[in-house]
């Protein structure tokens, strides 16, 4: 695996996550992050995308959009 970091949140005070990392083999992303235990927030989204068993939400904040867009323009997978 392939596994490309593209960035962390500059804000967070311990230097460490959230994150986002890319396989530059498969295209497929990694996020790093607060994980969501948020019942109503959980519930909410479940409405529009129930959960299984072996998924999890991960949040992170909006500051870091231009990373998450830097790991979308970093390459296309055919």
């Amino acid at each position: 695996m392939a596994l490309r970091f593209h960035g962390k949140d500059p804000e967070n005070p311990g230097n460490n996550c959230p994150a986002v990392f890319r396989d530059e083999e498969t295209g497929d992303f990694y996020f790093q992050g607060e994980t969501v235990a948020d019942a109503e927030m959980l519930a909410r989204i479940s409405v529009d995308s129930p959960l299984l068993d072996s998924e999890s939400v991960v949040k992170l904040p909006a500051r870091m959009v231009e990373i998450i867009l830097e790991a979308c323009r970093a390459g296309v997978v055919r």
